[in-house]
């Protein structure tokens, strides 16, 4: 992993992400160049993680892989000025939300590699859900790479490209949907009687717990719910509740919604 060097273009909050779980790794700092474009950003940068921060064109001459983590609606600028910079012996990973690698290769020669990538934001504590798709010039190659730059922090799975907007409805937006629920939670732990905080404990344990029996048991969720839902008990009552007022529909038209409004920001941008 050494011999690359990546160079993390827009290193804010998601770059930064990126650039921390290569540090964790191993990779080594020398390999490693930020670009930031306050310049108390990139001192920060280089004080807490030790890479070199340098201006874009620099960091693209210098690297072998090119990460643009902007915000989607400044990567048209970015790649107008970067294009021409990057040739087809470097690897361009793309990590702006909704955008296709089709809207990069619009910028770049004929043959350079893009792979997409749509990670979470429980990166922050090593536990992402990170989706890679191929380019039309990625090869297994490419993608072994990008899958070893993401793997620090979390999983990573292969999709088709085609497939990305769902991945960023479900798992980019994901984690929103879980807080929201505990909010919830939370709320109608008060409505019972119980102190905020202890409610707050009460349903974070419980939300991890569950979570790593889907993970580890192998069980369909299914299974594991109705081996709560003891017969006319408290959790049918509750299931039925939840069913009368449409909760597994709002779910359904929710993510929906989000993947297409990750359409429609593509279809702005591109």
């Amino acid at each position: 992993m050494g011999m690359h060097t990546v160079a993390v273009v827009g290193a804010g909050k998601i770059g930064e992400v990126l650039l921390s779980g290569l540090v964790k790794a191993g990779w080594p700092v020398d390999r490693l160049i930020a670009t930031a474009r306050r310049p108390e950003r990139a001192s920060e940068l280089e004080q807490r993680y030790g890479v070199r921060v340098l201006g874009n064109a620099e960091a693209v001459a210098a690297a072998d892989v090119v990460a643009i983590a902007v915000k989607p609606q400044d990567a048209g600028a970015l790649m107008t000025d970067l294009g021409p910079l990057i040739t087809s012996d470097k690897l361009l990973v793309s990590l702006c939300a909704g955008l296709p690698t089709s809207f990069f290769a619009k910028y770049l020669a004929a043959g350079v590699p893009v792979v997409r990538v749509m990670t979470n934001t429980p990166a922050l504590v090593d536990e992402a859900m990170t989706a890679i798709s191929a380019g039309a010039h990625a090869t297994a190659q490419h993608l072994a790479l990008a899958e070893e730059m993401f793997k620090p922090l979390g999983r990573t799975i292969r999709l088709p490209e085609s497939q990305q907007d769902a991945v960023t409805a479900l798992s980019g937006s994901g984690p929103a949907y879980f807080y929201f629920l505990v909010e919830a939670m939370t709320d109608a732990g008060i409505l019972l009687g119980l102190p905020r905080q202890v409610a707050h404990d009460l349903i974070v344990q419980t939300a991890i717990g569950s979570a790593v029996m889907l993970r580890d048991s192998g069980e369909h969720p299914v299974k594991l719910r109705e081996a709560v839902t003891s017969p006319a008990g408290t959790t049918i009552s509750a299931i039925r509740e939840l069913e009368n007022h449409g909760v597994r529909a709002a779910l359904l038209a929710a993510l929906e919604a989000a993947r297409d409004r990750a359409r429609e920001l593509a279809a702005q941008n591109t």
